[in-house]
C-alpha cells in the first residue's frame, strides 16, 4: 500500500470553486465514508478548510486510486470532473509525505507560517480515527508531519513572522479604521475559527466583543472565554448597527450577514464599518462592496491580492524548509527500515525452528543425554546462529535505509526462502512488538 494526496488549494483553485467543493460535518463524514469504502484504500484522511480540500488515502494502486478519489470529489461537490481536474494536484508516495509535512509547517498556506493548519490536521486525523479509517500507515504519518510543524514553530520565527488569516484580517481593518484597540467588534459564529478570531481581537485591545451564534450556550462558553457578551444570531442585525468590526465565519451555506443587514447598519451613521468575511461558503453578500463607508475582506479579495506571501521571511522559510527536509528524510529512512523487520522476523524464526527441529533430532538419537548437557548444547547452538545472523540482519535494516532498501529484503526472502505472514513469524513479531 502506498500514501496518495488528491485535492486542490487557494494555489491552484479560485475561492470560487473551493467553496463548492469544501466539506464540514456530516458532509465531510459521508466523503470520508466513501473514500475508505473505495476498493483501492485502505486508509483515509480529509482535510476540508478554507484554503484546501485534501482527500489522503493508503492505496493499493495508483491510478486507481486517483480516479476513485477524483470522482468522489466530483461527485460530493457537485462540480463537473471536467472542470475539478484543471485544479486539483496529485502527490504519491515520497512526494505525498513531503507536501503534508509542508502543509503541517505553514509553507503551503495563503498566509505562509500560520499555524491554525496543525490543529486542522489534527482535528481531520481525530475524526478519522473515530470514523476508523485510518492505521498505522496513516497514524504514523500523520502524528510524525504534526511533530515537523511543532518543531518549525520552536525552533524558527515563522510563526511570529506568519499570522493567521485572522491576523492579516485585522491589520487591515486597522488600515480601514485606525488603531483597533477600543473598538466594537461583532463575531459571527462560535466555531474554532471564531474562537481564534475572538481571541485576536482579545490581545489586540478590543475590549467590547459580542458574540453571535446559532446555538446560544456556544456563544456564551466563548464569550466568557474574552470577556465579552453573547447574543443570538437574531440579534446580528442590531449588533452589527453599533460595531465598527465584524468577523463572520459561520460558513453554512446560507449568508448569515445580508445586504439588508449591512444597509440597516448603515442608516443614519457616518464611521465606517469593516466586514471580514473567513468563511467558506462565504457568510457576506458581496454585494455590500458597493455600500458608501463599508469595507468587504473576505478570501477572494485576501487570494487576489496575493496577502500572505514571504514578506520578506525568506530566513525563516529555509530554516522551515530545511526542517521539512530532515523530518521527511527521517520518516521514510523509519518507514523503510519498518518494511523490513518482518524479514528479518521471519528469518530469525526460520533459524529458531532450524534450531529446535535439531535439538529434537540429537534428543531421539542420545536419549541418555544429560539435561544440562542438553541445555548447554542448545544455548551453544543458539548463539552460533545468532552470531552468523547478526551482521546480515544488521547490514539489510540499514539497507533498508536507502531509496532502494525493499529489494535487499526482497533478495533476503529469496535466498531464505521466506514468508513473513507465516503464522510463527507473525506470532514472533507481535511478541517482539
Amino acid at each position: 500500500m502506498t500514501m496518495l494526496i488528491v485535492g486542490l488549494s487557494h494555489r491552484t483553485a479560485p475561492v470560487a470553486l473551493l467553496e463548492c467543493v469544501t466539506v464540514s460535518g456530516d458532509a465531510l463524514l459521508k466523503l470520508l465514508h466513501d473514500v475508505r469504502q473505495d476498493a483501492h484504500v485502505s486508509e483515509a484522511m480529509v482535510v476540508s478548510t478554507c484554503n484546501r480540500v485534501e482527500l489522503y488515502a493508503d492505496v493499493d494502486k495508483f491510478h486507481g486510486g486517483v480516479t476513485a478519489l477524483t470522482d468522489l470529489l466530483a461527485t460530493h461537490s457537485g462540480v463537473p470532473q471536467e472542470q475539478l481536474t484543471r485544479h486539483l494536484y496529485v502527490h504519491y508516495e515520497e512526494r505525498a509525505v513531503h507536501h503534508l509535512f509542508s502543509v503541517a509547517c505553514g509553507l503551503d498556506s495563503m498566509v505562509v507560517g500560520e499555524g491554525q493548519i496543525l490543529g486542522q490536521i489534527r482535528t481531520a486525523l481525530r475524526t478519522a480515527q473515530h470514523e476508523g479509517s485510518v492505521g498505522p500507515t496513516l497514524n504514523e504519518l500523520v502524528q510524525h508531519a504534526l511533530r515537523a510543524g511543532k518543531r518549525a514553530h520552536s525552533e524558527t520565527g515563522i510563526d511570529r513572522a506568519g499570522a493567521s488569516l485572522v491576523g492579516v484580517g485585522l491589520d487591515l481593518a486597522g488600515r480601514v479604521l485606525g488603531p483597533i484597540a477600543g473598538r466594537r467588534a461583532l463575531v459571527v459564529g462560535a466555531g474554532s475559527m471564531s474562537a481564534l478570531s475572538a481571541a485576536t481581537l482579545a490581545r489586540a485591545g478590543v475590549t467590547n466583543i459580542v458574540i453571535a451564534n446559532r446555538t446560544y450556550e456556544r456563544a456564551v462558553r466563548l464569550a466568557e472565554t474574552v470577556g465579552g457578551r453573547a447574543v443570538e444570531l437574531t440579534g446580528v442585525p442590531a449588533e452589527m448597527a453599533q460595531a465598527d468590526l465584524v468577523v463572520s465565519c459561520v460558513g453554512a451555506g446560507n449568508r448569515a450577514i445580508t445586504t439588508d443587514m449591512v444597509l440597516a447598519a448603515m442608516a443614519g451613521r457616518s464611521r465606517p464599518l469593516f466586514l471580514l468575511d473567513l468563511a467558506l461558503p462565504h457568510d457576506v453578500d458581496p454585494g455590500v462592496r458597493t455600500f458608501p463607508g463599508v469595507t468587504l475582506v473576505d478570501l477572494d479579495s485576501m487570494q487576489q491580492a496575493g496577502i500572505g506571501g514571504d514578506g520578506g521571511r525568506g530566513a525563516e522559510i529555509d530554516a522551515v524548509r530545511g526542517i521539512v527536509a530532515e523530518e521527511v528524510a527521517a520518516y521514510l529512512d523509519q518507514t523503510r527500515a519498518a518494511r523490513v523487520t518482518p524479514t528479518v522476523i521471519a528469518l530469525r524464526s526460520r533459524a529458531a525452528a532450524v534450531v529446535e527441529a535439531e535439538m529434537g533430532r540429537l534428543t531421539a538419537r542420545v536419549p541418555e543425554l544429560d539435561g544440562k548437557l542438553k541445555d548447554e548444547v542448545a544455548h551453544m547452538v543458539r548463539r552460533v546462529v545468532d552470531k552468523l545472523l547478526h551482521e546480515p540482519t544488521v547490514r539489510v535494516k540499514q539497507l533498508a535505509a536507502s531509496p532502494a532498501g525493499d529489494h535487499y529484503a526482497e533478495a533476503l526472502r529469496e535466498l531464505f526462502n521466506l514468508d513473513p505472514k507465516a503464522p510463527g513469524a507473525v506470532s514472533r513479531m507481535e511478541l517482539e512488538q
